[in-house]
């Protein structure tokens, strides 16, 4: 996994067009070349390439999280009553209120997202910032803290959040101190994380709201399906039909180059590259979460065929069916073969599962290890390359390595890693062969 994302943050890495925020002068310091990439599955094991342990801030990216906190303190219902769902087709900065009531459109515009952060209950502006602070901790799995400097810098040229803020109290639907609201705000959006971080907020999200790394249920699973629900339809400002129909994961990105996506029930993604494109999003991030939604089949309205298990059965001492003498059965004994089966359709979820059951196998050493996909009945390009990854790796640690298929894969095989033969039988004995001839 790890060297199919290197593959892309390479190809990508070479990709220009875009600026880096400047209406917010911090900002404008970010080096245009840092570009990261992480993942983090639902089973927790985390994945990055690049500049994912580059420190950043979150800005608009913390908008679903800081929404899932204040939808845990008033219901569904009464946020609904306060913010609305609706995509606004408009920028994120856009004077987006319902008419007669100053309800914003929805949580990820800037008017909503400062009406999100002003419900998050709390006895007093310090408060709700510490208590903000505290639950995207709790998302990221570790404690983060503020960029002082950026901070300052929003602060010094937030007057246009400072307008929408009043405007939302003109309009009756802001109770609270328009400026005491936005500075909350502001302190919100300077946050500190990295890639790495990000994608384990989002697979907290994906995971339905348990943090997959460190076990904690951070929100419940229906205010983690409606924050997905909203990142879907209006994550992406005026890009977010485009981008649904295209990418179609629930998604996030901010003006400091974050980007996330969140794949339910499989993993949460970030980037992070500060160029942003005419809609405010990272250039090299969209480009990056569009590739790697088809290249491991990761839309929402993909149907993907699943059964009940990916992994079948794992024999620790195989043998063909052939009979060998007393001296050849010893140094078969001395290096087993381990054979490890799977059915069914391969996407990320299911070769993870997989691959780890291939890790779990060699860490005993063993002399051999046998993929039996005979009844495996397709594979996506993104999981073929994460077990050819794993077919390399495996042999530069020692270990002959053989694969069986059924034969129309067998017929497009071209060179991968190891022996690929139409039986487990055959995969067994060309390992024995093999592990004979190194006994010599």
């Amino acid at each position: 996994m790890t060297e199919s994302l290197g593959e892309l943050l390479g190809r990508l890495s070479a990709l220009k067009g875009g600026e880096v925020a400047s209406y917010i002068p911090q900002l404008a310091k970010a080096d245009p070349d840092d570009f990261g990439i992480a993942i983090t599955s639902m089973a927790g094991r985390r994945y990055k390439v690049g500049k994912a342990d580059t420190p950043f801030t979150i800005q608009s990216v913390s908008k679903p999280f800081v929404y899932a906190l204040a939808l845990s303190d008033l219901g569904p219902e009464e946020m609904l009553r306060r913010v609305g769902a609706e995509p606004s087709g408009e920028a994120f900065n856009a004077i987006s209120l319902e008419p007669h009531t100053g309800r914003p459109a929805n949580p990820m515009v800037n008017a909503g997202a400062i009406a999100t952060t002003a419900l998050v209950r709390a006895a007093d502006p310090g408060a709700r910032s510490a208590r903000i602070l505290d639950r995207l901790s709790a998302f990221a799995g570790r404690r983060l803290d503020h960029d002082e400097e950026v901070y300052a810098s929003e602060s010094a040229s937030g007057d246009r959040n400072r307008a929408l803020a009043y405007l939302m109290r003109a309009a009756g639907s802001l109770v609270d101190d328009p400026y005491a609201v936005t500075d909350t705000y502001f302190r919100q959006c300077a946050v500190r994380v990295t890639a790495a971080d990000l994608a384990v907020m989002a697979a907290t999200l994906a995971t339905g709201g348990l943090n997959p790394v460190t076990g904690e249920r951070v929100v419940s699973q229906l205010v983690a399906t409606r924050t997905l629900a909203v990142m879907a339809t209006c994550g992406m400002y005026d890009g977010a039909g485009e981008w649904l129909l295209n990418v179609g994961l629930p998604a996030k990105s901010g003006v400091a180059g974050g980007l996330i996506a969140c794949s339910p029930g499989r993993f949460g993604v970030a980037v992070y590259s500060p160029p942003l494109d005419a809609e405010g999003n990272s250039v090299r991030g969209v480009a990056a979460l569009t590739e790697m939604s088809s290249r491991y089949a990761l839309h929402l309205m993909h149907v993907p065929v699943h059964m009940t298990a990916t992994v079948t059965d794992t024999v620790r001492a195989a043998r063909s069916g052939r009979e060998h003498d007393p001296a050849r059965t010893a140094v078969l004994d001395a290096r087993p073969i381990v054979v490890i089966g799977a059915q069914g359709d391969l996407e990320f979820t299911e070769t993870e599962q997989l691959l780890a059951a291939v890790e779990r196998a060699a860490e005993a050493a063993p002399g051999a290890i046998v993929l039996d996909l005979t009844a495996v009945t397709a594979v996506g390009a993104g999981p073929a390359t994460m077990v050819e990854g794993t077919l390399k790796d495996l042999e530069r640690r020692g270990l002959r390595v053989a694969v069986a298929v059924q034969q129309p894969f067998l017929d497009q095989v071209d060179g991968p890693p190891g022996r690929w033969t139409a039986t487990r039988d055959e995969a067994v004995a060309w390992c024995e062969d093999r592990l004979l001839e190194d006994a010599g």
